[in-house]
């Protein structure tokens, strides 16, 4: 039995787009300080189920539960405040400021008071402090004057989940974490992740199955909308009906 807490849960969560059903009767447990990948087929629904996890998109049926409260209905910005952030497919950072001030507006968000007209963004010791815990946590301390248009796709990537720890998320969602980076960069990713795991939970729809198995505690299957299987790794890996729809034999 799992001692953890539940941080979100799902009750036949379900999409429709007209006749076509996305998401179809989902429910999952995510738990406090674990990382939990969300992986399946193209087509499987796993982004659309992102998507109704962090309000973008209404459910046409079922619940959605995050931290003790029902938030089937909230949209993004009351959860983002409630503690769950989360990161795109694409990456979304400004390019023409630097990655420093990237992280800054992010942590400014958490410090309403911060967005004076008459005042410099840097003269606020509470959002130089997150700043500065932030580049604590995240490797990019070296480029944090340099143009986020400016650095690598792999550090870009890097400043996204600088910015989103900049929120103090109690839940990270984070949308093919991995897209497009070299074997180094994702090696570097993977580092990262396992560093802020031991403070945040993580949710991950991920297509890559290496950096899945080295990072999952637990990994659920998404076909057709559809669960197909859902636990611990080793488990998911030696399902058969897994290893038939989408694994593989190898």
């Amino acid at each position: 039995m799992n001692d953890k807490q539940i941080l979100m849960e799902t009750k036949s969560l379900s999409k429709n787009f007209g006749n076509l059903a996305a998401v179809r009767d989902v429910s999952l447990q995510v738990y406090e300080g674990e990382i939990h990948a969300i992986i399946g087929p193209n087509g499987a629904g796993k982004t659309t189920f992102l998507n109704l996890l962090s309000g973008e998109l209404p459910a046409s049926s079922g619940a959605l539960y995050f931290d003790g409260s029902e938030v089937t209905d909230w949209r993004p910005d009351r959860l983002a405040r409630a503690g769950m952030g989360r990161s795109f497919q694409h990456s979304s950072v400004f390019e023409q400021l630097s990655v420093r001030e990237n992280v800054r507006l992010a942590a400014q968000t958490q410090f309403p008071n911060s967005f004076g007209l008459f005042r410099p963004a840097e003269s606020y010791a509470d959002v130089g402090r997150r700043v500065e815990e932030v580049f604590g946590e995240v490797a990019l301390e070296w480029s944090s004057g340099a143009r986020a248009g400016e650095i690598s796709h792999g550090e870009q990537r890097q400043l996204e989940i600088a910015m989103l720890l900049a929120l103090s998320p109690k839940l990270m969602l984070l949308d093919e974490p991995t897209s497009g980076m070299s074997r180094n960069e994702t090696l570097e990713l993977i580092e990262l992740l396992r560093r802020i795991s031991e403070r945040h939970t993580l949710v991950l729809v991920e297509h890559d199955m290496d950096v899945v198995f080295q990072l999952a505690d637990r990994i659920t299957v998404l076909v057709n909308g559809s669960v197909l299987a859902s636990g611990p790794p080793a488990a998911v890996r030696e399902d058969v009906a897994v290893r038939t729809a989408y694994l593989g034999t190898q």
